[in-house]
């Protein structure tokens, strides 16, 4: 990016990014890249940490805005054109820039966000181990799917299991919704008793050592009726089909469309509003996305989900989700839990 776009200097604020040019994973900080240095800025609370965690940067203690220290450096180092993450700088960061930066010129700068797609060996290893954290944790919490039970309940008692057995964290709010409420793709685990009858989706994941996990169960509660059989099978079709049709090389509008068109082809193509699936990696949801809308080439190596669903109001909902690696000819499933129609 330097080369490409004429830079003197490159600064990386996002998190994620920071966290992965540099090995620092504190909140906050400013990393600057140029042809010949690698520098971090952090405030009092990081100086330690940093020192730590980015070896290969030279850590500098800076103010907790960080733009006097960058404005002394600018002047130092009489750096004339400087990129900037234009997708997460603020437009007060900006106008700070503009003011105090100057001569300098700054350049927005998109796409660097890209460089996370591809996992190496060991962004592998750390996601397949937050997989099998979140796998465990559906296994576990079966035995208290049953009439009685309160959403809430149920989405503490994963956590806590996930926690215990490793996790850093849940990855995102773990979704519990039942009954009507499973129409919901997003619903939020609520006071609801389940009932018998019920639809259930669970959509949970684990983060370890800073990698995430997601996976998504619907599952019956004692009884089930035809119309969820026809619907989770559709819905199984429209997964399965899809694990097996990706690969390297297609594009993310190409991937999405072996599940939609399955699910449309049945009639039932206004009930899957949201896109097929998205990449994870440091952050739960990132690039490349599999949606309609999305043009860029998948590459293996890239971590993402499959996830069609189908969602009625009034009635309830079906999503079966999988984390899968993508192969220049198919695709790795990581997650084991099972997607057979579970009646519990």
């Amino acid at each position: 990016m330097l080369s490409q776009h004429n830079l003197d200097a490159l600064l990386i604020q996002k998190s994620e990014n920071r966290a992965y040019v540099t090995g620092f994973f504190g909140s906050d900080g400013v990393a600057i890249v140029t042809r010949k240095e690698a520098i971090l800025l952090v405030d009092f609370r990081y100086v330690e940490q940093a020192g730590r965690e980015a070896p290969e940067f030279e850590v500098m203690k800076a103010d907790r805005q960080y733009i006097e220290t960058l404005a002394a450096l600018v002047q130092q180092r009489e750096w004339k054109r400087i990129g900037f993450e234009s997708e997460s700088v603020t437009v007060k960061q900006y106008q700070d820039y503009t003011t105090r930066l100057q001569p300098a010129e700054l350049v927005p700068m998109e796409g660097l966000d890209r460089a996370r797609w591809v996992k190496d060996d060991e962004e592998l290893s750390r996601i397949r181990k937050a997989v099998e954290i979140a796998d465990a944790a559906f296994a576990h919490i079966r035995s208290y799917l049953r009439p009685g039970a309160v959403e809430r309940d149920i989405a503490l008692e994963m956590e806590f299991f996930m926690r215990r057995h490793g996790a850093d964290k849940e990855a995102f709010e773990t979704i519990v919704a039942s009954g009507p409420r499973s129409s919901l793709p997003h619903g939020r685990a609520a006071e609801r008793v389940l009932q018998a009858g019920d639809l259930v989706t669970l959509d949970f994941g684990a983060v370890y050592r800073h990698y995430n996990s997601d996976c998504t169960r619907t599952v019956v509660i004692d009884e089930v009726s035809p119309k969820q059989r026809e619907v989770y099978a559709l819905v199984l079709e429209a997964q399965q089909t899809a694990v097996r049709g990706i690969h390297a090389g297609m594009t993310g509008k190409e991937a999405d469309a072996l599940a939609r068109d399955v699910i449309a082809g049945a009639g039932y193509g206004d009930a899957f509003g949201h896109s097929l699936g998205h990449g994870v990696g440091l952050m739960v949801h990132e690039g490349p996305t599999l949606s309609p809308r999305e043009d860029a080439v998948l590459g293996a190596s890239m971590v993402v989900t499959v996830e069609p669903g189908i969602y009625l109001a009034g009635w309830g909902g079906v999503r079966i989700e999988d984390l899968v690696v993508i192969r220049d000819h198919a695709s790795e499933v990581l997650t084991r839990a099972p997607k057979e129609l579970l009646v519990l």
